[in-house]
């Protein structure tokens, strides 16, 4: 196949909460031999735009950009909106990948036994997805169940001071100026 007749969908999701879920993330990783990264010393790479793949705001701007290039060929979606209206956005991607819902599918419940499915809950509870682990080439390995946490939209709130929230937001208001597109939560 050709990559140029391939589709793409991109999700993005509030900077807070890939913060919080990267750090803890990263530090399941981290070998034990080294000093534990501290919450403090992870927040201000993140302001800095240290990352494996440069700054968040860099590569969800560059999607968001490639996406209204190529509105044919990338699909934008925000994790938020996921989990607020699954089924509307669940739709919103079988219609991009070109194969929308039939009359019969609504009628037979598709949309919501896949949104049952695919979800958070389900997924983490599944044997496959609870033991085992994954390898990243020869020194790194991961347990499954590492890479389901929360899902949950906010979860910066029980980590994030007022002044380390209002950083971000301000960061991303600057980063993103003149994009239209807004990253942060306000509240």
């Amino acid at each position: 196949m050709h990559l140029s007749s391939c589709k793409f969908f991109y999700v993005y999701r509030d900077p807070k909460d890939v913060l919080i879920s990267k750090w803890i993330f990263m530090s399941k990783l981290r070998s034990k031999d080294l000093t534990p990264l501290l919450l403090g010393e992870a927040f201000e790479l993140f302001c800095q735009g240290v990352s494996e793949y440069g700054p968040y705001w860099q590569h969800v701007l560059s999607y968001w950009r490639a996406s209204l290039e190529s509105p044919d060929k990338i699909l934008f979606m925000k994790y938020e909106d996921m989990k607020k209206q699954p089924k509307v956005e669940l739709k919103k991607l079988v219609a991009f990948l070109g194969n929308p819902f039939t009359l019969e599918d609504v009628e037979k419940g598709v949309a919501e036994e896949i949104v049952r499915l695919c979800s958070f809950e389900n997924l983490s509870k599944l044997e496959v997805n609870k033991k085992g682990v994954e390898r990243f080439g020869k020194l790194v390995e991961v347990e499954r169940r590492d890479f389901f946490r929360k899902g949950e939209i906010g979860d910066w709130r029980n980590y994030l001071s007022k002044e380390m929230k209002e950083r971000i937001d301000r960061i991303f208001d600057e980063k993103l100026k003149g994009s239209d597109l807004v990253l942060t939560s306000r509240d």
